[in-house]
């Protein structure tokens, strides 16, 4: 891997304590080719534009996905990956999907733990602080064929990051506009996916909302998922949550806040979850809680929603089971309490 540094560091022109999500970047980015079937010029170099074709595939057909990670530094200075092979692997399942080549596992475990190396001192310590980290893949070789490209680039991102959303969070149940449908490609960090659903979602942040909740394309009778994450619902005594399928993302922070409320006998359910169930909810005073997952958002508490020109406004709860799974796996990933399920790597 060829390596070269910055002259000089921008960091000390950045606010830490007042970043705008995905809109600063650290010095440094990674790049890999692949061309003639092969994965070529590896290389780390200080963050600049890159050149590519008009005729790029990537513009014309889509050919694009990516991943969301977070690393981590404890009281020690000491940086932690959360799940990072759990990353790997879905970006090589939205790549097959997508018909783009596998990434090498090494290569890819190489130039991330090199990068965060290098950037270090971007990731700042402290609740709320971490480095997001965006892998991602597109079609590189210009030519306007309609079909799969034989070129492609791979490249690694960052951007510090402190708190995803700000303010109350207020939700509208979809039931025109689909996210995703069965057989496509919604179980897939595909770029696509979300330009998909940026109309809608202006839509309904002109009646109040800031995101939307997804229902099944064929009925929209069912929960899916919301804009930029995976939802748990509190009903009763119970957790629900939708199972996974072609058209609803396989969050892993959806697997984690799973476990660890088993963990915490919390009563968790994974089925199909009806939009009547939770209007039911809502009007009988069984629903309790509403909370989004995701890597950038960790754990997004919902505060209501609205559904057919109604508006359900949800009860403040003291000891949510959103807070207590959110600071459960905040202290593992900042390594504060002890990480019994061997989901943190150190870099």
């Amino acid at each position: 891997m060829k390596i070269e540094k910055i002259k000089e560091s921008r960091i000390n022109t950045v606010d830490f304590k007042n970043l705008d999500f995905g809109g600063v970047f650290t010095d440094h980015m990674y790049s890999c080719d692949f061309i003639d079937g092969k994965w070529i010029n590896s290389e780390i170099t200080p963050y600049k534009p890159i050149t590519v074709s008009p005729a790029s595939r990537v513009f014309h057909y889509g050919q694009a996905c990516f991943e969301g990670m977070k690393a981590f530094k404890d009281n020690n200075d000491k940086t932690w990956l959360f799940r990072p092979i759990d990353n790997y692997e879905r970006i090589i399942k939205s790549s097959k999907r997508l018909a783009m080549p596998e990434f090498p596992k090494d290569l890819f475990f190489n130039a991330l733990h090199n990068l965060l190396k290098i950037d270090a001192d971007w990731i700042k310590p402290g609740f709320g602080n971490s480095l997001y980290i965006r892998p991602f893949i597109f079609a590189s070789e210009g030519s306007i064929n309609a079909t799969e490209a034989k070129e492609y680039k791979f490249m690694i991102i960052c951007a510090p990051a402190s708190s995803y959303y700000s303010g109350e969070v207020r939700v509208k149940i979809e039931k025109s506009f689909s996210r995703a449908a069965k057989g496509g490609i919604g179980y897939a960090k595909a770029a696509g996916n979300y330009a998909a659903q940026f109309y809608p979602t202006i839509l309904a942040k002109n009646e109040g909302y800031q995101q939307i909740i997804w229902t099944d394309s064929s009925t929209h009778e069912y929960i899916e998922e919301a804009g930029t994450m995976n939802l748990f619902f509190r009903i009763g005594n119970k957790l629900i949550t939708a199972p996974t399928s072609d058209s609803i993302l396989d969050g892993i922070t959806r697997k984690s806040l799973i476990q660890i409320a088993k963990d915490e006998n919390i009563d968790v359910e994974i089925r199909p979850l009806l939009v009547s169930e939770l209007i039911d909810a809502a009007n009988n005073g069984s629903l309790f809680e509403i909370f989004g997952s995701g890597t950038a958002v960790v754990v997004l508490p919902i505060l209501g929603f609205g559904y057919e020109n109604n508006k359900y406004e949800l009860p403040i709860k003291e000891n949510s089971w959103a807070n207590l799974l959110k600071n459960k796996l905040n202290n593992i990933q900042y390594n504060i309490s002890k990480d019994p399920y061997g989901w943190t790597i150190e870099v």
